[in-house]
């Protein structure tokens, strides 16, 4: 393993989990396609082989990423801002639809999807992380201070809102506990929080007045699994079936598990490799490697926090504790989705769940944790020897 961590510059342990789970994940996805070969046709080999296809690009995408000086991160963050509306819209206009939803961009010629909102959530963070540290004294300052780092949250979130409200309200946390860590005084985060209420409360207003305009198409969906997860009856049994299959997955997991390839409720679970990655893991695998599973996102979040504090560049660290942030929540919603605790969504698990933008996402993101951590590997052993030298 050393021969060819020599090659892969930054954290060792991030380098090892990674490769680790995108590894891993070839066995799941075999595994818990049975519902989508029923659902769409074709067989598990063809699926494993387009999640084979995502994971090499994602390594791939991780392994290039890693190699680029954080310098320039810092340089195309702002481009990457202003791509990722350009690609919202055009997403909204003439993306590919699916359960009523304009989430993804087809790729001509090879038939793989893209979602524009995955790509959205790294190009913010970076902006974001960028914008506090240009406007690192005017933070104090509505104008100079609070709105130009306001409008880009408000941007993002407003595209994304429409069709994927989990995303969008997660993005919206995310963005928060980025201007807390970058010191925005209370005042001005308390009105970012009352502000996303007024327009969250006027957007469902407007759809309600005027339901043929399509302002949320998506809100009858939202508003069914809330009641269902909220105030639950007798006919909410069935409409919240896959749900109550994924809690009853877990259940059979018990300690060990049911072994690879023999849980049962995966075929019940329509999206077993993705949404509900967690429960079809638990049945087969057991609790005792759901723990396992944990804490290597624990340790993963914990190297990259390590990584934050040891850079002294504050775009570094906001960016290393954005990506760290979001990687763990997303599969902290995964599993309280799977286990009952929060009304269903679209989250996934990083870098295990079936192929796609969000796992090559993922890895571009660990790319640009890894070009941090070189890059203070290099300052460190390089000031080490000026000391020597001195």
């Amino acid at each position: 393993m050393r021969a060819y961590l020599k090659y892969l510059k930054g954290d060792p342990v991030i380098w090892m989990i990674s490769i680790l789970m995108l590894s891993f994940s070839l066995v799941t996805v075999y595994s818990f396609v049975p519902i989508l070969v029923k659902i769409e046709g074709g067989t598990p080999f063809y699926y494993l082989f387009k999640h084979l296809m995502y994971v090499l690009i994602g390594f791939f995408s991780m392994y290039v990423v890693h190699r680029i000086d954080s310098k320039y991160i810092y340089q195309i963050s702002k481009f990457a801002f202003y791509l990722s509306i350009v690609l919202l819209i055009f997403t909204m206009f003439f993306g590919v639809n699916v359960n009523d939803a304009n989430r993804w961009i087809r790729i001509p010629y090879i038939g793989l999807t893209f979602q524009s909102s995955d790509f959205a959530k790294l190009a913010l963070i970076l902006y974001l992380s960028r914008l506090l540290v240009k406007k690192e004294n005017k933070l104090d300052n509505w104008k100079e201070g609070f709105w130009p780092l306001l409008i880009p949250i408000v941007i993002i979130c407003g595209l994304i809102f429409k069709d994927n409200l989990s995303t969008a309200f997660m993005i919206f946390i995310l963005s928060f506990i980025l201007l807390f860590i970058g010191k925005m005084p209370w005042l001005k985060l308390t009105s970012i929080v009352a502000g996303g209420v007024v327009l969250i409360s006027l957007a469902i207003t407007i759809h309600k007045a005027f339901p043929n305009f399509g302002l949320l198409p998506r809100y009858d969906t939202w508003e069914n699994r809330i009641d269902r997860k909220t105030a639950p009856n007798q006919s909410s049994v069935s409409e919240n079936a896959q749900s109550n299959n994924a809690e009853l997955a877990i259940f059979n997991g018990s300690i060990i598990g049911q072994g690879v390839g023999d849980g049962r409720l995966k075929e019940y679970l329509p999206e077993a490799y993705a949404d509900f990655y967690y429960a079809s893991f638990v049945e087969e695998f057991g609790s005792l490697s759901a723990f396992l599973l944990i804490f290597l996102y624990l340790v993963l979040l914990l190297r990259i926090i390590k990584i934050a504090l040891k850079t002294d560049s504050l775009f570094e660290s906001y960016a290393c504790l954005g990506i760290g942030i979001h990687l763990l929540s997303q599969a902290t919603i995964n599993m309280l989705v799977c286990t009952g605790f929060l009304p269903v969504t679209g989250q996934n698990m990083p870098f295990l769940a079936m192929g796609g933008s969000a796992l090559i996402m993922a890895c571009i993101s660990i790319g640009i944790v890894q070009s941090i951590a070189y890059k203070s590997m290099k300052g460190s052993k390089t000031g080490k020897v000026f000391l020597d030298e001195g």
